[in-house]
């Protein structure tokens, strides 16, 4: 799936938005959570897998009673009346007794066994309608062994209204099958080959889980990802099922006039009635996760790529008409990743057609589906006025990412849903090195590890912490998280640290070799690195299955007479829910020394284990290697070398720990100013800005006065000054740690503390650096028109981060210069940034800038979204009422994900108010948790993890946001998705 999952942190991340009151009923229109039926036979037609009640109308939609059955929570003294699945508001069959309702079940990798069953065809027929769809699957089954089977087969299925089923084209009796709430069970199935026929009804346009089939400003369109499928008709919903499909859609020639789904068109026309139809077929096999359909009024924008064979490959991206002029840049960069994936990887294109469907309702950034790619409004979307560089960035990253999934993903796919980041991780990678390649590499990589820090760190730290492949889930949905995706992309770096590139392309060949068509595991990719560089990685695989940041610490020491270096490495993996003890893990450190000078030293030789490895390329020096760090202790120690150096350690971040070393200021001051890696110098930077802090935030607790360190603020000055570096690395070294990193990094954590020093410091720093800011503002200015090119991205990038220094002061000469570059900006970058430099202090001219924005942009969605985010993760006092307000603002909407995540994701990203002292910030976020949850659990359940760290703090907002928690847990008709993070973050 689409992986720029957002959380609730990620601040800015754009959205849209339509009018609901900040508890009241959002529309008519969504799903009502109501109680189980009973799981009793009765006819086809009564079949409704849903929770039902007694339902009487109302208006235009159902409603139903209920009798609220209480469950007791795994040995918790909390109650809960919650029911375990939705119901689509619509004709429904009659009420049938109510039982009391099973706990969530939880899924554990260790019980994983092969399906009983394969599917080999589906043949999906879809009669789109605007009240209802009816969809008919046809399926040849066959024993999951070749010694047959006489087991019940189990169907998933939710929300599904079941018409008939047909086994061999005989209507199957009510006596030979049970339906529940989630399954439909054939008890005694034919032994060997068999077909099935199975016919159900749906109402996508009552979906507002946006998983499934469901409608999006007056489109169809479709997410199965990780378990949507079970809501289109009765499935084995698992992703070791591979099947060849074909789909045959049918509506209304005018309402929908592209008919769309996997593969290749085949046939279409035109039928009775006004309607029409199209038949799709997809070749290769798939699970049905990859299931896609979109119809709808949409307009293309067309080009082609021919491949490396010469395969010609019709490229089309769909939108409605008004966008089309916003789709070239992703155009562009579809095309860069198939010539890109083709000439990195040796990976080609396979099909002859490949289209990307916009849409604006989605639940995570875009969706790989075979050949029919869906992505989120603001991941393809762009013009210089009204997208940012960082907007053109993501498109260009998240294109990629969908595109590369066509093999890793979907060529060679999951055993099961355990085995996500063999997906989800490796594709990351991908696409980071797909930017770095095309971008800045080095201001790619400090960009993925700030990520990496934010927002992976702390959930590796807290009650969801689980390794990049969990042991078990109750929602999977829960699962696509930091830790699968950056921390899987991680790991898969570390294997071409340890391989080289050319090692790393070795092990990928072979892993498509053995396992193309393939639903496997992480084991098998490990084998194919392995395999392929005839190598043995001892304890590797700990980073499958441990979670937790493992803590690395660093002493050296130098013996003059020997001319010896030493590293002293220790680890230690902290222990985290369900793992108290901890095995040590395969950690590869980068290492160069620098000498006296700043040059690197050569390397020749290297101690260790008893064994002396020397180090050699071909008669050419080597000035970085690789250690391979793989007991609770080891010592390294390196032969010739003349003089002490300073150690320049885990250079380019080569494996995801937190480092602890021995160097001194003095030495960090020196990297700073000399390593030759540009990711080292910017991280003695942080490092130094990271220990300024935290001696500050002692100093504010203790009220003592707060004085800036002239040593930092003369290396800032530095990096500053210098004409030889990037002008975007300069930017990333002038910026200050955020304040979630310091608190992650506190004892127990304290928003206000660090608010205060961190906004100390970078006003201090724009006072004492502000003639160079000034100077960095006017030079970095431009009249020529936009470009998405680095030298660009760079020069906007300084330019930005200097204006928001210098507004830091709120001096009426900066104001000025801070209104003038707002009104005279040629593009949303650069607009952009000045309201984001004028909206750090309260007042008329805040207030004035963002009501001119607004009345500027109130047409355009996507940068309304924008505006939104800006608001909500801003820290001036009282923003808990602020962001309440907005929430009535008729541009907002709460079933829209993009705009929940812009306005309330962006809310909990702010310290300062979310944890207000007062508890404000946690009340809101719980009562808007509850309304969501009946619209959107997946979307709910990423805003109530925000909650999930609240024993960090101190006793006061502990009490007040545990409060909420059990507000939340104990609330009627909870969904799973929020139950299970509501239930791990209480139970921590």
């Amino acid at each position: 799936m689409a992986r720029r999952l957002i959380r609730p942190a990620a601040a800015c991340q754009g959205c849209s938005l339509v009018k609901a009151g900040f508890l009241g009923v959002v529309s008519p229109l969504h799903y009502q959570r109501l109680p189980y039926s009973s799981s009793k036979r009765g006819s086809p037609g009564n079949k409704y897998s849903g929770c039902l009640a007694n339902l009487t109308k109302e208006g235009s939609h159902w409603t139903g009673t209920r009798s609220n059955p209480l469950l007791s929570l795994h040995s918790s003294k909390f109650v809960s009346k919650r029911t375990a699945c939705l119901i689509a508001t619509g004709p429904s069959p009659a009420a049938t007794e109510e039982p009391e309702m099973d706990l969530p079940k939880e899924i554990f990798l260790k019980d994983y066994k092969k399906p009983d069953y394969l599917f080999d065809t589906v043949d999906l027929e879809f009669q789109l309608g605007d009240e209802k769809t009816m969809v008919t699957s046809k399926i040849a089954v066959s024993p999951g062994n070749e010694a047959g089977n006489s087991s019940p087969l189990t169907l998933h299925g939710c929300d599904l209204k079941l018409l008939s089923i047909k086994i061999n084209g005989t209507e199957l009796k009510s006596d030979k099958y049970t339906v529940d709430p989630r399954h439909l069970t054939i008890l005694t199935p034919p032994a060997g080959v068999f077909n099935m026929e199975i016919v159900t009804e749906i109402y996508p346009q009552l979906n507002t889980s946006l998983e499934g089939l469901y409608r999006s400003t007056g489109n169809f369109c479709t997410q199965c990802e990780a378990e949507g499928f079970r809501k289109i008709t009765y499935f084995q919903d698992r992703p070791d099922v591979m099947a060849k499909y074909t789909c045959r859609i049918e509506g209304d020639k005018t309402l929908y006039p592209v008919l769309l789904s996997n593969g290749n068109l085949i046939e279409q026309g035109d039928l009775e009635g006004g309607k029409h139809y199209a038949l799709w077929e997809d070749p290769f096999k798939k699970p049905c996760y990859l299931f896609a359909l979109v119809a709808g009024q949409l307009e293309c924008r067309e080009d082609s790529f021919v491949t490396c064979s010469g395969r010609k490959v019709t490229l089309r991206i769909w939108t409605p008409a008004q966008d089309l002029p916003k789709t070239s840049h992703a155009m562009y960069s579809l095309k860069e990743a198939m010539k890109w994936d083709e000439e990195v990887f040796g990976l080609e294109y396979d099909l002859d057609l490949f289209n990307i469907v916009v849409v604006p309702d989605f639940n995570m950034g875009a969706m790989e589906n075979k050949s029919l790619n869906v992505f989120q409004s603001r991941l393809v979307l762009a013009s210089p006025e009204a997208a940012t560089d960082g907007d053109y960035a993501a498109i260009l990253g998240v294109i990629g990412h969908e595109y590369f999934h066509n093999w890793t993903g979907n060529r060679v796919t999951c055993r099961d849903w355990f085995q996500l980041t063999l997906k989800e991780g490796l594709t990351v990678f991908r696409d980071q090195e797909f930017s770095s390649d095309l971008g800045c590499r080095t201001v790619k990589r400090i960009a993925d590890v700030s990520k990496l820090r934010s927002y992976q760190f702390p959930q590796d730290a807290g009650p969801m912490a689980h390794p990049i492949r969990p042991l078990s889930y109750i929602k999977m949905d829960n699962f696509y998280t930091g830790t699968g995706l950056r921390k899987g992309a991680e790991v898969v770096r570390m294997y071409k640290t340890m391989f080289g590139a050319s090692g790393f392309r070795k092990g990928m060949d072979l892993y498509f070799q053995r396992h193309d068509g393939q639903a496997v595991t992480c084991e098998d990719f490990y084998a194919a690195m392995c395999d392929a560089n005839n190598a043995h990685l001892p304890n590797f695989l700990q980073w499958y299955s441990q979670a937790g940041t493992p803590t690395v610490k660093v002493t050296s020491s130098y013996d003059e007479g020997s001319q010896a270096f030493s590293l002293k490495l220790s680890q230690e993996v902290p222990p985290t829910p369900g793992q108290p003890m901890k095995e040590p893990m395969f950690i590869p450190v980068a290492v160069g020394l620098v000498d006296s000078t700043g040059k690197d030293m050569p390397l020749t030789s290297i101690y260790s284990d008893g064994m002396v490895q020397t180090l050699s390329n071909d008669g050419h020096p080597i000035f970085t290697t690789v250690l391979q760090f793989k007991k609770k202790e080891e010592e390294f120690i390196f032969k010739n070398v003349p003089e002490r150096p300073v150690p320049s350690l885990l250079r380019g971040y080569s494996a995801p720990i937190r480092l602890d070393s021995d160097l001194t200021e003095s030495d960090l001051y020196f990297l700073l100013a000399n390593d030759s890696d540009e990711f080292n110098r910017w991280e003695a930077g942080q490092i130094l800005a990271r220990k300024l802090m935290f001696s500050l935030v002692a100093d504010f607790q203790q009220q003592k006065t707060l004085a800036l360190n002239t040593k930092f603020v003369d290396g800032l000055r530095a990096i500053l000054q210098s004409t030889s570096l990037d002008k975007e690395f300069i930017a990333k070294a002038i910026t200050l740690p955020g304040q979630g990193e310091i608190m992650d990094m506190m004892s127990i954590a304290d928003p206000d503390a660090v608010h205060a020093v961190r906004t100390f410091i970078k006003k201090e720093l724009a006072f004492q650096l502000k003639d160079d800011l000034l100077a960095a503002v006017t030079s970095n200015r431009s009249s020529e028109a936009y470009a998405f090119d680095h030298d660009s991205v760079a020069r906007r990038a300084l330019k930005n981060t200097c204006l928001a220094y210098l507004a830091s002061l709120n001096e009426p000469d900066v104001t000025e210069l801070a209104l003038n570059e707002y009104k005279s900006a040629t593009n949303m970058t650069e607009q952009f940034a000045a309201l984001a430099a004028l909206s750090q202090n309260p007042g008329q001219v805040r207030e004035d800038a963002l009501l001119d924005f607004y009345n500027k942009w109130q047409q355009d969605y996507l940068v309304v979204s924008k505006w939104f985010a800006l608001q909500a993760t801003s820290d001036i006092p009282g923003n808990v009422v602020n962001v309440q307000k907005l929430l009535a603002h008729p541009a907002f909407d709460m079933r829209n994900p993009n705009k929940v995540y812009s306005l309330i994701g962006g809310f909990c990203g702010s310290p300062v108010s979310f944890h207000a002292k007062d508890g404000s910030g946690y009340k809101f976020l719980g009562e808007v948790v509850l309304q969501l949850d009946k619209i959107n659990p997946q979307v709910a359940s990423r805003m109530v993890s925000a909650f999930s760290r609240w024993r960090r703090y101190d006793e006061t907002r502990q009490a007040l946001a545990k409060a909420q928690l059990e507000m939340i847990i104990s609330a009627n008709g909870l969904s799973e998705n929020v139950y299970e993070i509501a239930l791990k973050s209480l139970a921590a």
